[in-house]
């Protein structure tokens, strides 16, 4: 059975998307079968990954979505691109919890084909993001390592926490991840701190530092661990899929 991860924050640039393709790259290269759904209309994860978004949304369509997977260049990494039509968006973000229930059932065909599944949500605490939290067993939520870090948090968890409250829905808590993290700031210390403090062991123990060549290689459609395999943050995020798959 595939483990589904919602990557969720109702905050924008906090690293969600980078952590979905650069998660997904790094859990294919050590030969786990991995899929990234764009369920974001601003459809970065699918820029991010060399695709170009699609007309139509194949979770709306009603034609076989699994169809609309397509190989990335990098090993057992695949793409169910995204979809900017307003019309699409719309139907997807339904009004009620009958679409999210429309949407786990289409999601569940397809996804037991791989061995990790993760869902890059848009920053909102909106339907979509409550759709893509149901559709999914686990949720990892990226927090920027600044001032406003702990801003709008309780929001989400409760929006995660009301997901939970489903019976027909099975979502765990899979951990917090620290992103943008700059050890020369003292800022920086105080807020992992005051995380690790609250939150306690949810937190991840890897942290993604702030590095320029993560957004260097999603300019050039690819995850940092290709384009600059080298430098801190690929090794992070390394780290981190070795975190994920212990923590199974």
């Amino acid at each position: 059975m595939a483990r589904i991860f919602c990557i969720a924050n109702q905050k924008g640039g906090v690293g969600k998307t980078s952590t979905a393709i650069n998660l997904g790259a790094g859990l294919g290269r050590a030969g786990y079968k991995t899929l990234i759904i764009d369920l974001d209309p601003q459809c970065n994860a699918t820029s991010g990954l060399g695709g170009s978004p699609l007309l139509r949304h194949p979770l709306v369509t009603g034609t076989g979505w699994s169809d609309s997977i397509f190989r990335t260049d990098w090993e057992n990494l695949f793409l169910l691109p995204g979809c900017r039509s307003f019309a699409d968006i719309t139907t997807l973000t339904g009004n009620d919890d009958q679409q999210a229930r429309r949407l786990r059932e289409q999601l569940s065909v397809g996804t037991n084909a791989f061995d990790y599944v993760f869902i890059d949500s848009p920053p909102s605490l909106g339907q979509l993001t409550r759709s893509a939290l149901a559709c999914a067993n686990e949720v990892l939520m990226p927090i920027q390592c600044e001032y406003f870090a702990m801003e709008g948090l309780t929001q989400m968890i409760q929006l995660i926490k009301s997901v939970m409250e489903d019976s027909e829905v099975k979502l765990e808590f899979s951990g917090i991840l620290l992103t943008m993290v700059d050890p020369g700031l003292e800022l920086t210390h105080e807020v992992e701190s005051e995380v690790r403090e609250f939150f306690g062991e949810i937190v991840y123990q890897t942290v993604i530092p702030r590095d320029v060549s993560i957004s260097e290689a999603s300019s050039y459609g690819q995850p940092v661990l290709e384009y600059a395999p080298r430098s801190r943050a690929a090794r992070a995020y390394i780290e981190l899929c070795m975190e994920v798959i212990e923590n199974e």
